[in-house]
């Protein structure tokens, strides 16, 4: 049975620190494979800044290299409310010989027991919780534990950085740092 693991975000933009987390639950728990999943409209976050096919193409760039990494766009194609239920029963019937891990930052422990069909989808994937700063991995429902490394980087502060012209490098991958300056993806956003 294959073992997959599945990052789900709004990846606006995709960064360092999910492309760490990413191989260190891999590496931590021995998964196959981790697919990137860019949310259209996740419901426990504010919408994304710039276009669905922007943020699809910026983690497609991300994670070229990484044979173990690949990108779906399952919930872009599938528009609205990126509920984790409806991702989860999509692949489980597109993949009928897997295992899925879904992969989620202390901050959505803390929240997991509110989550659309949480009790059904426990039965289609097993959590696995990361350590986030100011987060404990604590929740009364079964989330595996991988500790990781602390990398204090976020897409609000690269969004940030490229709007008033600061320098992002080494927050994102050289590949998704030319995309953005290439195609001013964050140009004139405020």
């Amino acid at each position: 049975m294959k073992r997959i693991g599945i990052l789900g975000g709004t990846f606006d933009p995709p960064h360092m620190g999910h492309l760490i987390i990413a191989e260190e639950v891999r590496c931590a728990i021995d998964l196959d494979e981790i697919w990137f999943i860019p949310s259209h409209t996740p419901p426990h976050k504010q919408a994304s800044t710039v276009s669905g096919a922007d943020r699809l193409e910026m983690t497609k760039r991300a994670v070229e290299g990484n044979p173990h990494f690949r990108v779906s766009d399952i919930e872009l194609r599938r528009e609205g409310t990126s509920y984790t239920f409806d991702t989860i029963k999509a692949l489980k019937q597109n993949e009928t010989d897997a295992m899925f891990y879904f992969i989620i930052g202390g901050d959505m422990v803390e929240d997991l027991p509110n989550w659309y069909g949480i009790h059904e989808l426990l039965e289609l994937v097993q959590f696995v919780g990361v350590k986030r700063l100011g987060h404990e991995l604590s929740s009364e429902l079964p989330v595996k534990k991988v500790n990781i490394p602390f990398v204090d980087i976020s897409s609000t502060d690269i969004r940030k950085r490229a709007i008033s012209g600061q320098t992002f490098r080494y927050f994102v991958p050289d590949s998704v740092a030319h995309y953005i300056k290439e195609h001013g993806v964050y140009a004139g956003k405020s």
